[in-house]
């Protein structure tokens, strides 16, 4: 939040930026302020609380607010269930009462006026703050405390709306469903209607976003769209704003002034079919980088906007705009990610009568690429080779390490003809030298066998979920043999252990990152659980529809890219 200057100067803007400004709100505040748990006790006091109460902070922290302040109108404590302020913190409400009475160290009764407000933190009430003034002082300086506290309560209010659109912002969302959450927030706190416009990459500009109070959004969409070019002639303030960033107060004359280009005059009639009467329009970004504009309308003739109020719209833009910059560079990124990683993801081979299929789905939008792979290839000595891994982390680098791991373990399976377990070694010790990736799983395996069966799986597993195998008759077991420490730990090892199995004819063999297993609020068992049972569901469909269906039958709350190699193996008369 950013504050007016005060006298032409800009210092006021800096204000919030200072780490040591709300500690000096909290020690130099004219009225008492308790900070309280969830529980009711007293986690902080401010000098004035400790001056008001003749006590000390030491003596007051730890200490239930109620049992150790709370008297009533002849000094005996009342029960809790008829403390308003204990009953505000269990229903996570605000509170007041004009006239109570708090004690003192010395015993002495002290009548006063008092507001409680929740703390809240993720959705979850924490514990409120209590304010209070003694009513015994001289009308003057009651009005002066009152004052305090008003100008508290409306900046803890601002503050809290700027900490919530910020984590609105800051989920993993499309920049619109962001922007239609913010209008919410918005609306009706701070203002009846709100509008959001973008710039895009044009260089024209779009509405992106109208919000209105609850049961009037019947005529929105039609003020939703493509916008006319922001003349650079117009005085329009939305033009204003758009060209070099100059935030508007408007009064009843500026909404109905004539407009001077098409611009203008879209902005206008949008104003008046609100029925506005003041107005703010504010940038999002800053002046150097505009991304749009945020156009906020009151229709209440009592409540015009103040310029107390524009300074916190500017803030709200400038979070907004930062976030909208983020998410741009965070989507191009993205796309970048996913083009690697599918050009790097071939279709795999169909070696002799072995059929294979893969999969790879991105992560949902707005959350981060990964760095999920597999890949299929033909031995020099007639095996099939079958990888799949994950590096760690959920970015660009994590895709370009990704793309450096699969390079230099498809070259030295090539180019060795030992064990898979001998290749995986031989990667572990290059990764230091060829890439960044701090982590990595992956499985290694060889289909081995001549070209009518009977045909083998040999493998080692590096740190990475084990592979099913599901047999014709509806079997599905995970193959946990062959495991060893995943890729990049630096502590070596002693040779990494393979496994064989044989693999039955008319089976599948499904090969699987972990976000087909993994979901949130949920454990890695049930996760495995559930794909053993799906698999051995489709152990008689087609390889192709077993490979989507394992993805359709994914739960909806994944989160992570989904990476799937699977084998199908051909019964002795079908060679399917």
């Amino acid at each position: 939040m950013a504050e007016r200057p005060a006298g032409g100067h800009g210092e006021g803007l800096r204000w919030a930026a200072e780490p040591g400004f709300w500690r000096e709100v909290f020690d130099h505040l004219g009225a008492g302020l308790a900070v309280v748990d969830s529980t009711g006790r007293i986690a902080a006091v401010n000098p004035a609380a400790e001056e008001l109460l003749g006590r000390t902070a030491a003596a007051m922290l730890g200490r239930n607010f109620h049992d150790l302040l709370h008297r009533g109108a002849h000094g005996a404590t009342p029960p809790g269930v008829q403390c308003p302020l204990l009953t505000a913190l269990s229903q996570g409400t605000a509170a007041h009462a004009e006239t109570d009475g708090f004690t003192r160290g010395d015993g002495r009764l002290v009548p006063v006026t008092w507001s409680g407000a929740p703390v809240i933190k993720d959705g979850r009430v924490v514990g409120m703050t209590v304010l209070f003034a003694d009513i015994t002082a001289s009308q003057a300086a009651r009005a002066d405390r009152a004052a305090h506290v008003l100008a508290l309560e409306n900046r803890t209010g601002r503050l809290t709306l700027v900490a919530e659109i910020t984590s609105v912002l800051t989920q993993p969302l499309h920049t619109e469903e962001a922007l239609s959450r913010l209008g919410r927030l918005l609306v009706p706190r701070l203002a009846d209607w709100a509008a959001v416009d973008l710039r895009i990459e044009s260089g024209q500009v779009r509405r992106v976003a109208v919000t209105g109070p609850e049961g009037r959004d019947f005529d929105q969409e039609a003020w939703q769209g493509p916008l006319p070019p922001p003349a650079e002639h117009s005085r329009s303030p939305l033009v204003r704003v758009l060209h070099s960033g100059e935030s508007a107060v408007l009064g009843r004359q500026e909404i109905t002034a004539p407009p001077d280009s098409s611009l203008a005059a879209v902005q206008a009639g949008f104003l008046q079919a609100m029925g506005a009467v003041s107005a703010v329009v504010v940038p999002l970004g800053t002046a150097r980088q505009i991304t749009g504009a945020l156009t906020l309308a009151r229709t209440d003739p009592a409540r015009p906007f103040d310029t107390t109020e524009l300074a916190l719209a500017r803030d709200i833009g400038r979070h907004v705009g930062l976030a909208i910059d983020n998410a741009r560079v965070f989507g191009r990124q993205r796309e970048i990610a996913e083009a690697m990683q599918r050009n790097l993801l071939a279709p795999p081979p169909q070696p002799g009568p072995l059929r294979l299929s893969a999969r790879y789905q991105p992560a949902p939008a707005g959350s981060q690429v990964g760095g999920d792979w597999y890949d299929a290839f033909l031995l020099r000595d007639g095996a099939t080779a079958l990888v799949i891994g994950d590096v760690v982390g959920h970015d660009l680098t994590a895709a370009a390490g990704m793309a450096q791991l699969h390079g230099t373990l498809r070259s030295l399976a090539w180019d060795r003809t030992g064990p898979p377990s001998a290749i995986i070694d031989r990667l572990d010790e290059a990764i230091p030298s060829i890439t960044d990736v701090p982590m990595a799983t992956a499985i290694l395996a060889r289909v081995e066998g001549p070209e009518n069966g009977p045909w083998r799986l040999r493998w080692t597993n590096a740190g990475h979920p084990p592979p099913l195998l599901v047999t014709r008759d509806g079997r599905a077991e995970y193959l946990d043999q062959g495991r060893g420490l995943l890729l990049g730990t630096g502590l070596g090892s002693d040779g990494r252990p393979d496994a064989t199995e044989p693999l039955p004819p008319g089976s599948t063999l499904l090969l699987y990152t972990d976000g087909l297993i993994e979901v949130p609020g949920t454990d890695l068992d049930t996760g495995l659980e559930r794909l053993r049972r799906h698999a051995a569901a489709l152990a008689h469909h087609p390889l192709e529809d077993f490979c989507d269906q394992i993805l359709n039958r994914k739960p909806a709350s994944n989160t992570d890219d989904i990476a799937l190699l699977a084998l199908r193996i051909p019964q002795p008369t079908s060679r399917r």
